[in-house]
């Protein structure tokens, strides 16, 4: 248990709280880079390093025959490509036939991607054996960013948010969370990159945020898409926490395909050009994967180096057929390879000023994200498309999301305690609910398709909505889907996926109404709820009764608990009548103006009602009125539940047997790379003692103590173990490794203990010298102490100079037997021996120090024949007298064993009838805890 705090600034000081310890962390996952961020007691908010010291990582897994490697390692693996996964979130949620895949299928011809008949989704085949998902691949590397950040602070964390795009649609987020599921890791929010941003923004400027509304652009060029998001900063006032400072997501723009990704497979194409121009191979470089492996790993690198130069000379020794390769590649080249890259930079800046329906003179700031904004082009363009004088450099734009996650799992963690900081995200895409239903109009029957806006474009989140059926009386079905996308054009549309997303049968309606016919129908009711990760997710559904009885007549059944929607949610009525066609296309229209939409629904209910009142008051005889008043009515509630049936129609999610299956996989390959360190772990120390113990053998302590007889026996076996791990030891088992290690340590280990214990005596022997010393100085000086002042017993005293005795005849008898024996021999005198005396020493004398420490001055006898004036003088002229004892307030040189004892003048007169303070009684045999009375004689 301890006290944990989340503190970004040395002032802001945060109220801390009684907590279990644990740590949480965030994985910022970027398309080629990931960044970990932790926060443990006493370590707010740090990016952790990896196993190179880095502070990112990359996002990418290699899966060998026998091995499986992540991050540097596995991009180092260029030697054979079909191995080595990565830029995994672009075929995330995706099916086969997604323009997407087809990409990817391009920029990585080396992989062979096949269709999962199920799900319709793809998977990678390497071979019969190897078979994984983009989820599964995914899951490796979440699983190995936890051990990363499990490492760097030092204990368990299975709690994380994660970011994600915020253009990911409800299908990719289920994947990356069916990802962690796999991996075993608790995500407590998924949350969007540009949002996790906007909070560390927010919460290093907490000061600076007012009632003022402060709207702020962030534009993040990564390496596999571009987001723009409009941001509003303002405090606000809660019931919970009172005044206190909030972002908003007001709009969003987004391009897919433009990052710094499609750069460098540009400048890797035009490397591979150049390469073929210079004719030194006649087979074609764009053929050979290895090659366009390292031609890409030095595009990476060129882009980088072009950042701060106009030219620079790209090389790759070994290319292909031993053939090097180098040439000269100029800025101007590199941003003609991109021109139409760079035409896309200002469209999502436009597209999130639509979505915010806000105009570019509103932003008072835009700030730069990401590593791909570095590219001066990009500041070129962006600059000139916002027309702001400099663009705002001042977060860290490889780390901000990553901290701004971290400090969102600090405020979700139960284990620590944060200032609040509000954050209202929004969906990105807009979601309806349609159904289609049998209406009668002049006779004629015709089917009517109805639509209902649930969540609209930019719509905030989380939130609860509640949608009701009326005039349903038999079991029916809708479909929730994704509504007017027209913003989008036709390339996303085609990216995007299925607009469809769930067909929800409802059973038991018609039943439920057959049960309660004396019901008055309050319509069947759905709850949806949009949760922090922007999933959308039914709750329940229920039907909602109202039976009307009399006092004494009829009873129904109890209604269950309902959960009422929280305050940000809203009830849509869903009817087929003209007045609720319209007023519901009123509602959806209010459906984001909270207080105005419960506002003008209540008027309208209250001007219903005195109309109704009116009516009735003009109508209803005084004698019928009082007979009501006699005989109100109740109205009793009742709410059930009704069976449903989700029917995913954008992509299924995987069965409990996959998941379960895609666990065991992970984790048979985790113990796998664990067995492998272990063995790697045993060889290694087995190697180590091996050479160490032969080194140890000619050196002189060893020396000293080995006979030749052993030191050839010892030097003989490990030669021999020498051998057999040049022949067998590499393709040994870690059990054989073990047995051989702990065979060999066997044989040393006399031979050890006796160089060891020859190491400590010299210590040992004059710690144990110096409390000799010490206490039988302490004993001469407790004895010096007079008769009238001890506070010692004679017993207590007795047993430490025993103690003192037997010590010291035990060292030198001990110390003489072992000059008798050889070095060579099993030494007589033991550390372990000298430690045991030196404790009990120790022992004895601390009693009698805390004795001493806590005891009490005797009170003073006065003389029988002064009177009483005598003794009010005495009294008021004589100090008291200290007894002078080797404690802690007087050291023990200050009484020395020939100092003459307290005459009867300096220690004035001591009554017959006085006595000591209690003291503790000693026995031979150990101490007693019984205090004893001891009586002071008359002097």
């Amino acid at each position: 248990m301890s006290y944990a705090s989340v503190d970004p600034l040395p002032h802001q000081l945060h109220v801390f709280v009684f907590t279990v310890t644990v740590a949480v962390m965030s994985v910022d996952l970027g398309s080629e880079w990931m960044k970990m961020a932790i926060v443990k007691p006493g370590v707010p908010m740090e990016i952790v390093l990896n196993k190179e010291s880095r502070r990112k990582t990359p996002t990418v897994v290699c899966l060998k025959e026998n091995e499986r490697l992540f991050g540097d390692s596995a991009l180092g693996s260029v030697k054979n490509p079909r191995t080595v996964y990565r830029h995994l979130q672009s075929i995330l949620g995706k099916k086969q036939n997604n323009p997407q895949v087809a990409l990817y299928q391009k920029r990585f011809p080396e992989h062979q991607l096949q269709e999962d008949p199920v799900r319709g989704t793809v998977y990678f085949k390497n071979s019969e054996e190897m078979q994984y998902t983009p989820e599964e691949l995914l899951g490796m590397m979440l699983n190995y960013s936890r051990a990363l950040a499990q490492d760097f602070a030092e204990q368990p964390i299975k709690d994380a948010v994660i970011t994600i795009p915020a253009f990911f649609n409800q299908a990719e987020r289920r994947a990356v969370l069916q990802a962690a599921q796999m991996a075993g890791l608790k995500v407590l929010q998924l949350i969007n990159d540009n949002t996790a941003v906007a909070l560390n923004y927010g919460v290093f400027r907490r000061k600076d945020i007012d009632n003022t509304a402060k709207n702020v652009m962030f534009y993040d060029m990564g390496s596999g898409s571009t987001t723009a998001t409009i941001v509003t900063y303002q405090t606000v006032k809660t019931k919970e926490s009172g005044t206190q400072p909030q972002l908003q997501i007001r709009g969003v723009g987004f391009d897919r395909g433009l990052g710094g990704f499609e750069m460098d497979l540009r400048l890797r194409d035009h490397l591979a050009k150049l390469f073929n121009e210079q004719k030194k191979s006649k087979k074609d470089v764009r053929e050979n994967h290895r090659a366009m492996a390292k031609l890409l790993k030095e595009a990476q690198r060129l882009k980088t180096v072009l950042s701060a130069n106009v030219d620079f000379m790209a090389q790759v020794e070994g290319l292909m057929d031993d053939i090097d390769f180098k040439a000269k590649v100029t800025r101007t080249a590199f941003e003609e390879l991109c021109a139409d890259l760079f035409e896309r930079v200002p469209r999502p800046v436009q597209d999130a000023l639509s979505a915010a329906e806000m105009k570019l003179d509103e932003i008072e700031q835009v700030i730069l994200v990401g590593g791909s904004t570095r590219v001066p082009k990009v500041q070129e363009v962006l600059l000139k498309a916002v027309a702001k004088e400099e663009l705002g450099k001042n977060i860290n734009a490889d780390e901000a999301a990553a901290m701004g996650a971290v400090y969102q799992a600090a405020a979700l963690s139960k284990a620590f305690k944060v200032k609040p900081f509000l954050v209202r995200d929004a969906a990105v895409f807009p979601i309806q609910v349609e159904f289609t239903r049998e209406t009668e109009e002049e006779g004629v029957k015709t089917l009517k398709h109805n639509k209902r806006i649930l969540f609209q474009r930019m719509a905030p989140y989380p939130q609860r909505k509640v949608i009701t059926f009326n005039r349903y009386s038999d079991d029916f079905a809708f479909d929730i889907n994704y509504g007017d996308l027209s913003f989008l054009s036709q390339d996303d549309l085609s990216v995007f996926g299925s607009l469809n997303l769930t067909t929800v049968k409802l059973s038991g309606v018609g039943s439920s109404f057959q049960k309660h016919t004396d019901a008055e129908s309050k319509g069947i009711k759905a709850h949806f709820n949009m949760d922090e990760s922007g999933v959308l997710l039914l709750d329940r559904v229920k039907l909602g009764n109202t039976i009307s009885t009399l006092f004494g007549g009829g009873s129904a059944e109890p209604a269950p608990n309902v959960t009422e929607p929280v305050q940000s949610s809203h009830t849509l009525s869903v009817c087929d009548s003209k007045f609720c066609t319209e007023f519901g296309e009123f509602e959806n229209l209010c459906m984001n103006e909270t207080s105005v939409y419960l506002v003008l629904k209540v008027m309208i209910s209250l001007l219903l009602k005195e109309e109704n009142d009116g009516e009735k008051s003009g109508s209803v005889e005084p004698e019928k009125e009082l007979e009501k008043k006699a005989k109100p009515q109740k109205k009793t509630k009742i709410s059930e539940d009704i069976t449903v049936e989700l029917v995913i129609n954008d992509i299924s999610d995987p069965t409990a047997d996959d998941v379960t299956s895609s666990q065991k996989k992970l984790q048979d390959l985790t113990d796998r790379d664990l067995a492998k360190q272990e063995r790697e772990k045993t060889l290694n120390s087995l190697e180590a003692f091996i050479f160490e113990t032969q080194d140890k053998l000619y050196q002189d302590d060893y020396q000293l103590v080995v006979s030749e007889e052993e030191k050839e026996q010892i030097s003989a076996k490990l030669t021999e173990a020498s051998e057999w791990m040049d022949e067998d030891g590499y393709t040994a088992t870690t059990k054989q490794l073990r047995e051989k290690l702990s065979q060999l340590k066997s044989l040393c280990k006399d031979m050890f203990f006796r160089v060891e214990e020859r190491r400590k005596w010299p210590d040992r022997l004059a710690a144990l010298e110096s409390m000799l010393n010490t206490s039988s100085f302490f004993l001469r000086s407790a004895k010096l102490i007079p008769e009238d002042d001890q506070i010692f017993t004679e017993v207590e005293l007795n047993m430490l100079e025993k103690v003192i005795n037997e010590t010291t005849m035990w060292k030198n008898e001990t110390m003489a037997e072992q000059e008798k024996r050889s070095p060579k021999e099993r030494p007589i005198l033991l550390s372990k021996d000298i430690e045991s005396k030196l404790a009990l020493l120790d022992r004895e004398v601390n009693y009698l120090l805390n004795k001493a420490k806590f005891a009490k001055p005797k009170a003073k006898a006065k003389a029988k024949n002064s009177t009483s004036s005598d003794k009010s003088s005495k009294a008021n002229s004589t100090a008291e007298e200290k007894v002078i004892l080797p404690t802690e307030e007087k050291s023990p040189e200050e009484v020395q064993p020939g100092d003459a004892p307290p005459t009867e003048e300096s220690t004035g007169h001591i009554d017959s009838d006085s006595q000591s303070q209690p003291t503790e009684e000693r026995t031979t045999t150990g101490r007693s805890a019984t205090p004893v009375a001891d009586n002071a004689g008359e002097l």
